[in-house]
């Protein structure tokens, strides 16, 4: 059971995740297939890379916003695997460095983290994650960022914002995570550069 047996949110994403990464597998399964069988051509390519970054999606929101026991652990290649394709059909590039095995707790923190760097970043750019030790950091470089105040800065100090749009969930579920896994939000922006610290 999740630490909150009645987090049914929660348990919904979990299950709604689950029933859309079959499908969207045997698809990519099917892209796969037909990059074997017919000429390569632009159109295939953009087909597989979206189908890439739809299965990547679907497993970030599984981890991000679905149950979760205290014990669980996830490797740094299933996050990094997640990153990959991400970045695939997207605006946003990845560049990381991950530990070999982290807590599921920590790799719901890191890539809640990663979608609100998204919306920051709506322009594209390019999102360095790094681990040292037992901190994490995101350091996001684009030509122009979108980092709205109502948004960021109550995160530090580990409140959610007041009124996030379904678009901007990620925002309200930080604070608990931070307090969940022990850990403080340190940020620095300006115009091109946004970096975080937990």
């Amino acid at each position: 059971m999740p630490q909150d047996p009645h987090d049914l949110a929660a348990l919904l994403g979990s299950r709604i995740c689950h029933d859309l990464i079959n499908p969207l597998g045997a698809i990519g399964n099917g892209v796969e297939l037909l990059r074997m069988t017919l000429p390569a051509s632009p159109e295939l390519d953009l087909i597989a890379d979206s189908v890439a970054h739809a299965q990547a999606r679907i497993r970030m929101f599984r981890l991000a916003f679905g149950a979760v026991r205290e014990e669980q652990r996830i490797s740094g290649r299933e996050i990094g695997s997640i990153l990959e394709g991400l970045g695939k059909g997207g605006k946003l590039r990845f560049a990381w460095s991950l530990p070999v095995e982290v807590s599921r707790q920590e790799a719901k923190l890191l890539l809640l983290l990663v979608q609100c760097c998204e919306n920051a970043m709506p322009w594209g750019g390019v999102l360095s994650i790094g681990h040292e030790g037992v901190q994490w950091q995101l350091s996001g470089q684009a030509s122009r960022l979108k980092v709205d105040p109502a948004l960021w800065d109550g995160l530090p100090r580990g409140e959610p914002p007041e009124s996030p749009s379904p678009a901007e969930v990620h925002f309200a579920l930080v604070p608990k995570m931070l307090a969940e896994t022990d850990r403080t939000l340190a940020m620095k922006a300006d115009e091109e550069t946004l970096k975080l610290s937990f």
